[in-house]
Formats: C-alpha cells, structure tokens, sequence
C-alpha cells in the first residue's frame, strides 16, 4: 500500500521565502516591487521571521499576523517600511525593530504575550501603536510609551494593566502620562 503525501500530516512551518512565494503566484506580481505585502494566516504558520523578507526593498506595509512568530527578525534592510502588522502572533518583545526605528509609523502588535515595553524608544517615527490584548500589567511598563515622541494613536485595551479600572479612570491615567495622544483605545482625545 502506498502512503499518500498529506500537507496536514507532517505540517512543519511555513517559511518567509514559501510565504513570498504563494503570494506572488496567487497575486501575479513580483513581491520585491511591491509596496504593501499580506502574509498573514499562513498554513502551516510562519515560525520564524528571517533574511528572505529582505527582498522586500519596495514594501511600505507588511502583514505578517495571524503566524507564530516569537521574534521580530529579518526587516533590516526594509528601508521603506512605514506600517508593519505583527498582530496575533507569539511575540514577546520588542526587540528587533532597531533598523526600522527612524520610518516606521505604525506597529500593529495586538494578541502577543507581550509584558515588557523595554525598547519603544527606538520607535522615533511611530504615530500608532496597536497592542491591545496583551500582557503588560503595571505602570512603569506603560510609561516607557513617553519614549515614543510622536506616539499619537493607542490602542491598549485588554492588558491586564486596564482590568482593575472603569474606562473613565484608565483614559484620564493614560492621557496624563501621554499628554501627546489624540487617540486612545480608538476613542479620540478630548
């Protein structure tokens, strides 16, 4: 009897070169030109960012969420980058954003296990950060976020940090530590 070659029996991870790969036979187009980049729901998912997402020197958005990824690696080179969606994925820091620091003006990071805001202050170009649902539960964490000097837009609801207070107490807390905000947890700032 002949076994049969089944995608969902040895299921090992999607690479970022086999990502890139079905994007550009399922889009038609040749993903180092492109300016915006969705390998998101990857199956098997995406374990591990690595050097293959350096072919992306156009991108100026790259979705990498809904994967597993544990680190964020691989994006030195993406000069272009402005937006980048790491959402839903296994993160736990921050590190890694280094060489994208200067230009990147949105990180999406919500559904990660992250605890620890240590890092943000690379972020010199960032306007919006989303990382609701995740793991951070005291203040001095939070406060971290004044290392980001043109932070305009967060979304933070659902860490732990936001459980033991009305949404009235939260806003009036955050805001006066991030006096810059004009959007908290999708609600402008008044």
């Amino acid at each position: 009897m002949k076994l049969m070659n089944c995608h969902f029996c040895a299921s090992k991870a999607t690479t970022c070169k086999d990502a890139i790969q079905r994007w550009e036979e399922k889009t038609g187009l040749i993903a180092s030109e492109q300016k915006e980049i969705i390998l998101s729901f990857q199956w098997p998912p995406i374990e591990r960012m690595d050097n293959n997402l350096a072919a992306l020197t156009a991108v100026e958005k790259l979705s990498l969420s809904t994967n597993m990824i544990e680190k964020i690696t691989g994006i030195n080179s993406l000069k272009n980058l402005k937006i980048l969606s790491l959402s839903r994925n296994n993160l736990k820091t921050f590190s890694g954003l280094e060489a994208v620091g200067e230009h990147l003006e949105e990180l999406w990071i919500s559904y990660n296990q992250i605890e620890k805001i240590k890092g943000v202050n690379v972020l010199k170009a960032l306007k919006v950060l989303y990382m609701s649902n995740n793991l951070v539960k005291d203040w001095a964490e939070f406060n971290r976020l004044q290392e980001i000097p043109n932070l305009e837009d967060l979304l933070f609801i659902n860490n732990p940090i936001c459980e033991n207070m009305d949404t009235e107490s939260w806003r009036s807390q955050a805001t006066r530590r991030l006096p810059k905000l004009k959007k908290l947890d999708a609600i402008p700032v008044v």
